[in-house]
């Protein structure tokens, strides 16, 4: 298994850099998939796991780009499944 991810031909990671600026990417080798906020965390996690995407790296690479993304994030859309809302008023 190795120990990084390998540089990838196909991708110039300048270009994630001058896209995303100084950020953290699940992939830091080739500046794919920024993890900076909740949402690039979210499009992260589903990128790395479709299988188009994943196919470009090997197997212990996939594994450390989603360890890099974090375990898949919550949805937003538990705060609708609460009696809150929103200004800490019961409905």
């Amino acid at each position: 298994m190795s120990d990084k991810i390998e540089r990838r031909e196909d991708v110039n990671p300048e270009e994630g850099e001058r896209k995303y600026g100084d950020v953290e990417f699940a992939d830091p080798v080739n500046n794919k998939y920024p993890v900076d906020t909740p949402e690039h965390v979210r499009a992260a996690w589903s990128y790395i796991n479709h299988k188009d995407n994943a196919a470009k790296y090997d197997a212990d690479e996939v594994k450390k780009s989603r360890s890099a993304s974090g375990a898949p994030p919550k949805s937003t859309a538990s705060k609708s499944a609460t009696n809150d809302n929103g200004d800490g008023h019961a409905k």
